[in-house]
């Protein structure tokens, strides 16, 4: 898959394309049902399949300081959309002078002028153009316009829950992780560099990796969970019981990631790591006594092991 940083990057000699466009946060089920859809149309059209995306998240720009909690950053955006077939992930900067291209414009610069667009697919609810005035039926009208189809697809739901990434988010931001999982179709995983702590936890005889995560990132809610951890380079996942809060029993004031492996005796400081949130074991909570908070550790690891359908202890 090629990835380019705006439409000037297409090359010269740039054929037709079937084009989706979405912010396209999280990939989740509805985005993967548009963006298949979207290959499937170019390979029987024998043309690319393009998805264009923005960066940074369009509310950040019209609307200063409402950034949402962000499900998956470009890159990992990127390997979520390669893995589903698409020829070419256009990611365009989303700055104040983009924002304010009338719905024509966006269309003839980037998909007429630049694309070649031979049609184009984007959800029902799909805006577009200064203030979002541009439609699907406006969309539909400027592709017979300058010569492309345009399909509004239904989005995704089940159970009556229309999946969205702001539904997704809620249900992060609510520690419902599992939830969270069914609409992305996958865990959500959550990124950072392991830094250096209090320490504390070896003290107790669980030695953590303490994640320093990206400021916007979708963190869940406080609590303890079960979960898997990955490293850059390496191919195999580590089991994880996850914390995450503010530390209550230590008084504790930043809010933290931290993640205990189990089963594990290296040294992970440095490395840029990711974790699987698998389920939520009990929220966080101050025990009176370090012992009970050890005895509950403990118990957390036994059930964090049964959750991820591990062995009682190797």
């Amino acid at each position: 898959m090629q990835r380019w940083r705006g439409v000037d990057a297409a090359p010269n000699g740039w054929g037709r394309s079937v084009v989706t466009i979405g912010v396209f946060d999280g990939v989740h089920r509805g985005h993967q049902a548009i963006i298949e859809h979207t290959v499937a149309l170019a390979t029987k059209l024998g043309v690319a399949s393009v998805v264009i995306s923005f960066d940074p998240h369009p509310s950040e720009v019209v609307r200063p300081g409402s950034h949402p909690a962000v499900l998956t950053d470009p890159e990992r955006k990127a390997e979520l959309i390669e893995r589903l077939g698409a020829d070419v992930f256009c990611l365009l900067p989303f700055t104040v002078e983009f924002s304010k291209l009338s719905p024509e414009t966006f269309v003839h610069d980037v998909l007429v002028e630049h694309l070649h667009a031979q049609a184009v697919v984007v959800g029902e609810n799909f805006r577009f153009g200064h203030k979002a005035a541009g439609t699907v039926a406006l969309l539909g009208e400027l592709g017979r316009k300058f010569g492309f189809t345009v399909e509004g697809a239904p989005l995704i739901a089940e159970d009556d829950t229309v999946f969205s990434s702001t539904y997704i988010r809620s249900c992060i931001d609510a520690g419902d992780v599992g939830a969270a999982a069914a609409a992305l179709g996958r865990p959500h995983r959550l990124g950072g560099v392991v830094v250096r702590g209090d320490r504390r936890g070896r003290l107790l005889g669980f030695p953590t990796a303490n994640l320093l995560t990206p400021a916007k990132a979708a963190v869940p809610a406080d609590g303890v969970y079960a979960g898997w951890l990955m490293r850059d380079g390496a191919t195999d996942r580590l089991p994880a019981a996850i914390s995450i809060g503010t530390n209550p029993q230590f008084s504790g004031k930043d809010r933290r990631v931290e993640a205990y492996v189990l089963d594990f005796d290296g040294d992970l400081y440095g490395d840029r790591v990711e974790l699987d949130f698998i389920a939520r074991l009990r929220p966080m909570r101050r025990f009176d006594q370090v012992e009970l908070l050890v005895a509950q550790i403990e118990s957390d690891v036994r059930e964090c092991r049964r959750v991820l359908g591990l062995p009682r202890s190797l």
